[in-house]
C-alpha cells in the first residue's frame, strides 16, 4: 500500500485530506455520514473569546459555481468549546486542529494560551482572515501584524500553529513569509474572497451583512495560483484551500506544491466527498508511479522551473 501520511513541521496526518473550519460543524453533526478514520484531520468551526450571535440574515446565497456566506462566526465562545465540544472531539480517530479568531492581538494570545493547556489537539489554526467580522481582514493584510500575532501565540501555546490567510491582498507572499518568520508551522490558504450579491428588483443587497465570502469551485484557479506562488518563496508547508471538490482538484493542489488540502464548500452538498477522495488517493498516486504523497508534492513542471 502507498504511504499517504504527511508531515507539516510538527504536524502529522495519516493522509492529506482535511476538512475546513466552518464547513463541518464540530464534527458531531457529521457523525452519521462520515467515517472520521478515513480523514487526515478535522478543523472544527471557528471559536471566539466570547459568544457571538453572528451576522444578520440572510447569511448565504448561491452564486455560479460557488456560494457567498456571511455567517459572522456564530459560536458560543471558547469556554463552551473547551467544555462541551472538545471532550467529544478528543474521542475521534483522526487529528483535531482547533481554530480561533480574535478581535484583537491580545484575544488571539489569550485564547491560544487557554487552548494550549488542553489535551487531545494536534494543532491550532489562527483564523487571521475571516471577511465577515469587523477588523477580521486587518490581521492578514499586514505582514508585520500577521507575523507579530503568530510570534506572540507561539510563545504561549505549545501546539503546532497554522496561520490561515486571506486572498484579499495584492500579494499574498509577504503575508505568508511573515507568518513563517513569526514561527508558524504551516500556512493554510486561501480563505474566501470578499464578494456581494444584489437583488436589483428590490435594489437591495441579498446578504444581511451586504458582503460575504465567496467559496466553492469558482475560486479554485485563484487559490491554486496563490498556493503555487507561496510554495516557491516560503519555506514552511502550505495547506491548500479553495474550491476543492474531487480527486483531480486534490491532486492539482498537491502537484502545485500544497502538502495537504482542506475541503470546505463541498461538505455542504456532498458530505461524503472527503472520505471518498481519501480512498481514491492510492489509485491517483499509482498513475504517477509514486508510492508516497510527498513524492508528488511540488512536482509541477513549468518553464519557470
Amino acid at each position: 500500500m502507498p504511504d499517504l501520511s504527511i508531515t507539516l513541521g510538527r504536524l502529522q496526518f495519516r493522509n492529506p485530506i482535511l476538512v475546513a473550519s466552518g464547513t463541518f460543524g464540530y464534527a458531531r453533526e457529521m457523525a452519521g455520514t462520515v467515517d472520521f478514520s478515513k480523514l487526515g484531520g478535522i478543523i472544527p468551526k471557528t471559536v471566539t473569546q466570547h459568544a457571538r450571535a453572528g451576522n444578520e440574515p440572510p447569511r448565504t446565497v448561491e452564486s455560479p459555481s460557488g456560494m457567498l456566506n456571511s455567517i459572522g462566526l456564530d459560536n458560543d465562545g471558547i469556554d463552551h468549546f473547551i467544555h462541551h465540544h472538545l471532550p467529544y472531539l478528543r474521542t475521534l480517530p483522526t487529528a483535531i486542529i482547533a481554530n480561533i479568531a480574535g478581535e484583537s492581538e491580545d484575544q488571539f494570545v489569550e485564547m491560544a494560551e487557554k487552548i494550549g493547556r488542553e489535551t487531545g489537539l494536534a494543532g491550532l489554526e489562527l483564523n487571521l482572515s475571516c471577511p465577515n467580522v469587523a477588523g477580521g481582514l486587518d490581521f492578514a493584510t499586514d505582514p508585520h501584524l500577521t507575523g507579530w500575532i503568530v510570534e506572540r501565540v507561539r510563545k504561549v501555546c505549545p501546539l503546532p500553529i497554522i496561520a490561515k490567510l486571506t486572498p484579499n491582498v495584492t500579494d499574498i507572499v509577504p503575508i505568508a513569509r511573515a507568518a513563517a518568520e513569526g514561527g508558524a508551522d504551516a500556512v493554510s490558504l486561501v480563505n474566501t474572497f470578499v464578494g456581494m450579491a444584489v437583488d436589483w428588483r428590490r435594489q437591495r443587497p441579498i446578504l444581511g451583512n451586504v458582503t460575504g465570502g465567496l467559496s466553492g469551485p469558482a475560486i479554485k484557479p485563484l487559490a491554486l495560483r496563490m498556493v503555487w506562488q507561496v510554495v516557491r518563496q516560503v519555506k514552511i508547508p502550505v495547506i491548500g484551500i479553495g474550491g476543492i471538490a474531487n480527486l483531480d482538484d486534490v491532486m492539482e493542489f498537491l502537484v502545485a506544491g500544497a502538502s495537504a488540502v482542506q475541503l470546505g464548500t463541498v461538505n455542504f452538498y456532498n458530505p461524503t466527498a472527503c472520505m471518498r477522495i481519501a480512498e481514491k488517493l492510492p489509485e491517483a498516486l499509482a498513475q504517477l508511479d509514486a508510492t508516497k504523497i510527498k513524492d508528488i508534492v511540488g512536482t509541477l513542471r513549468t518553464q519557470a522551473t
